[in-house]
């Protein structure tokens, strides 16, 4: 697992603007990785969805930037402590390919995956609605690869861990299937303002 010091985390902040027991990383952006950084060029990477839906679909680099541009700005919260402010990241609403494939009435959650192989498990309301995007630029810039590009999800209103890097793809599904660090003691759907930070919070 690579880290940087912003595991270790600060002292909290008793700060209104942040989830309980966080603090503002500031200019600082830690990267955190579970798998080691994948040499990934954009030519190579795909993002498929399937599962329960009415179409599994494949998209290439060139055909998710035909779908409808979108952006996010706002902040960003790691398990680890820190938060993020005024980032911005511009994709692809998740809507958007989710309109695409149409997924069934009986579909509850999703399990994102990376092309590392790393997996998060998210209910499909927080995937729904402009709460996520497929992004592939950070502040008018291309992605860094050590912060998940060329292209990662951004789900911003829950933990970051689920935020995949490298993202490949969703497997739609009718129940709940822990991902990585599910698996591993965090908790299922980590929103930082409730610090849904591990299992039995």
């Amino acid at each position: 697992m690579h880290i940087t010091r912003g595991f270790t985390g600060r002292p909290r902040v008793d700060d209104p603007g942040l989830p309980p027991g966080q603090y503002d990383a500031g200019d600082d952006w830690p990267v955190l990785s579970a798998e080691v950084t994948p040499d990934l060029a954009p030519g190579d990477w795909t993002f498929r969805v399937d599962g329960l839906v009415a179409e599994p679909r494949t998209w290439d680099w060139d055909q998710a930037h035909r779908m409808p541009a979108s952006a996010y700005q706002g902040a960003i919260h790691c398990v680890t402590g820190w938060s993020k402010f005024g980032v911005r990241f511009a994709g692809v609403s998740l809507d958007a390919f989710l309109d695409v494939v149409r997924p069934h009435g009986s579909a509850t959650h999703a399990v994102a995956y990376a092309h590392t192989g790393y997996t998060a498990n998210l209910p499909l309301a927080d995937l729904t609605g402009g709460r996520a995007w497929i992004v592939w630029e950070y502040d008018g810039r291309p992605l860094a690869p050590e912060h998940g590009g060329p292209a990662r999800l951004v789900v911003p209103h829950l933990y970051f861990w689920k935020s995949v890097k490298w993202i490949a793809g969703l497997r739609i599904l009718d129940h709940e299937e822990p991902g990585f660090w599910e698996r591993n003691g965090y908790h299922e759907r980590g929103n930082p303002w409730d610090e849904q930070r591990y299992s039995g919070d």
